[in-house]
């Protein structure tokens, strides 16, 4: 089977459908791979990178799309790229379904079964082609690093010579991959961030990020079963504005991030809390293709406002980073749908037939529903039980099992004493002790604690090291096997001092910045 990756014709778009890297992967998959003339000349791969890799290069789109039995793509074709494809290609690309039906219909007339990359539905085994999180991941890092050039001044607070640097104040809106990707890279260049989302399911990887989670006083949540925010009540959404016009005085950059799939984006930064925002505060609107977050956004453009406040209306691609994140997803669905030796449009998968939105000359959208988040169990009824019956049944079964073990013990050590000498089994006795109290001691610590045992273990090991150098001394009453022994036990604590040392070390460097 034939795959090609034809030139994306929109001036703005920097990627590429496919990467060297890609090209070789898809190669294993028993694909012979096709590119057009200059097809990554934006992502920084030339022709000679693609051709090093196995590919084939061609000279027009058109043939492309008339040799290739697979087209892969990043933005939806345009209606002159229609004309071009063949009836029955398979073309893998961004739709925009609900946003494009006259396109869908053109598609479905030159029956053409056009995969939505956007359209994969946000399942666990779908997680690996989900192309909106791999290029969500990017365009919230992106959003950081743009916000704080624009921003002019250090993110993390410093005390120099010079005086003292107040760390910059970041105000995430929408905690989705996008946002925890802005959260983690703002929190790692040492901002203070704070996030917001109506989802409260969220808080928690809110504040595992390392972010201050905001919320308003209304118990109202969010979340649906598709995995987005659905529409807020009026007195939450007031109560939300009222929350961002408060945060705006007070942050220096403030990131949007919440869309809605075939919906306009809406409107969270109003100009009224522009208004309030501080001279050189920055805004950056993740959703500026869709409408913008902030009504004062410019698709497309960075600005500055009369009160001193930019607004950022695009990102920088990445566009070789990109296109491998989104050639990697590419190459996962046609792995799902059995490679070029097996390949197959499975109509009864869940991925395939969702993401499938035009099939045999038939439109295929929208699709059939289907839940991410499942609903949360109702909690059985437990009967109570007074905390203190609970504690005493628990003690008294862990000393019935104490007993139960130290009386098995015994019974050994008697048995064995009917033959072994008085001296071994004196010595015997003290090591089975010593071994036993020893583990429940250590069984029983508490993982924080690790690393202080570690350092008693290793002085415990430095007394065994002290008594096996005694024993090693050379004095003819010390038999062969003393000296064995001893040497073995050297080594055996010398091996758990040095451990006990890499992992002191290594616990200690996790809670290191």
């Amino acid at each position: 089977m034939k795959v090609g990756i034809p030139s994306e014709i929109s001036p703005n778009e920097l990627r590429v459908a496919a990467t060297p890297k890609t090209v070789k992967r898809l190669q294993k998959q028993g694909f012979e791979v096709y590119i057009q003339h200059n097809a990554g000349i934006k992502a920084n791969f030339s022709d000679k990178d693609f051709e090093e890799a196995g590919a084939k290069i061609v000279a027009t789109a058109a043939d492309i799309y008339g040799k290739s039995d697979i087209v892969l793509k990043v933005k939806e074709p345009a209606m002159e790229e229609v004309d071009m494809m063949k009836e029955g290609l398979v073309m893998l690309s961004y739709l925009w379904p609900a946003q494009n039906q006259p396109l869908l219909q053109k598609l479905a007339d030159k029956k053409v079964n056009a995969i939505a990359m956007d359209a994969i539905p946000r399942i666990s085994r779908a997680q690996k082609m989900d192309v909106l999180s791999s290029m969500a991941n990017i365009a919230g890092y992106r959003a950081v690093i743009e916000g704080s050039y624009h921003f002019g001044r250090f993110l993390n607070g410093q005390i120099t010579a010079a005086g003292k640097v107040e760390p910059a104040k970041v105000l995430v809106i929408g905690a989705g991959v996008a946002g925890l990707a802005a959260i983690g890279a703002a929190n790692s260049l040492g901002a203070i961030v704070r996030a917001f989302d109506t989802r409260k399911e969220v808080a928690e990887q809110i504040e595992s990020m390392g972010a201050q989670f905001l919320t308003v006083e209304i118990e109202e949540d969010g979340a649906t079963a598709s995995g987005y925010s659905k529409e807020m009540s009026k007195e939450f959404i007031a109560a939300e504005m009222a929350l961002f016009k408060a945060q705006a005085a007070e942050v220096d950059i403030i990131i949007t991030t919440a869309q809605i799939p075939g919906r306009p984006a809406p409107k969270l930064i109003l100009t009224d809390h522009v208004a309030v925002m501080k001279p050189g505060s920055v805004i950056v609107d993740l959703a500026a293709s869709s409408g913008g977050n902030c009504e004062l956004t410019k698709n497309g453009e960075v600005y500055t406002t009369d009160n001193g406040v930019t607004i950022i209306g695009k990102l920088n691609q990445l566009p070789s980073q990109a296109s491998q994140l989104y050639g990697n997803n590419l190459c996962h669905l046609l792995d799902d749908m059995g490679k070029a030796e097996k390949w197959k449009i499975d109509m009864e998968d869940a991925v395939v037939s969702r993401a499938m939105v035009t099939h045999n000359g038939k439109i295929n959208w929208p699709p059939a529903p289907l839940p991410v988040s499942p609903a949360k169990p109702k909690a059985a009824e437990v009967i109570a039980e007074d905390p203190k019956i609970v504690a005493e049944r628990k003690n008294k079964k862990e000393g019935t099992s104490m007993i139960i073990k130290l009386v098995v013990i015994g019974v050994l050590l008697l048995a064995m004493g009917q033959f072994a000498p008085g001296e071994f089994m004196q010595h015997f006795t003290v090591f089975v002790l010593a071994v036993f109290i020893g583990w429940q001691v250590i069984w029983n610590v508490s993982h924080s604690l690790h690393t202080p045992l570690m350092a008693v273990t290793n002085a415990i090991s430095g007394i065994i090291i002290v008594g096996g150098l005694l024993q090693t001394k050379d004095d003819l009453s010390n038999s062969m096997v003393m000296t064995v022994l001893a040497s073995v036990a050297i080594l055996v604590a010398s091996i758990n001092i040095v451990g006990g040392f890499v992992v002191t070390h290594r616990m200690l460097k996790m809670f290191k910045k």
